[in-house]
């Protein structure tokens, strides 16, 4: 038993980070992947706000998490591990579904994407 968990861990320290974030993000990587989760960064994406800066980026999702908190009872959206767009750091970030409220709620009540819900 003891060399088949060392074996593991071994195995482990040797894969790429890609795979090991992947792994711990286990299925909610796969639903990202297919498009039935997205982040708020991809929404922005979509709807053409690729100019906003990091710092407008995140409050936007700042006020989805809230939204979103609001609407289902205080609990949290499932988190993922993703590379920031910018950095290359791995972070966790909370995906939500594509037609989630949250989004659109956030998107039309925070003042530089307002103009977005137009």
């Amino acid at each position: 038993m003891r060399s088949t968990i060392r074996a593991t861990l071994q195995a482990a320290l040797t894969t790429d980070t890609l795979l090991r974030y992947t792994a711990l993000s286990g299925n909610i990587a796969a639903l990202v992947a297919t498009g039935h989760l997205i982040g708020t960064g991809d929404l922005l994406d979509r709807l053409g706000a690729h100019d906003l800066p990091d710092g407008q980026r995140s409050w936007y999702g700042r006020h989805v998490a809230t939204a979103y908190r609001a609407a289902h009872n205080g609990t949290d959206a499932l988190r993922v591990w993703t590379q920031h767009r910018t950095t290359g750091r791995w972070i966790h970030i909370h995906v939500y579904a594509p037609t989630d409220p949250a989004l659109y709620t956030a998107l039309s009540t925070y003042e530089p994407t307002c103009h977005l819900t137009a």
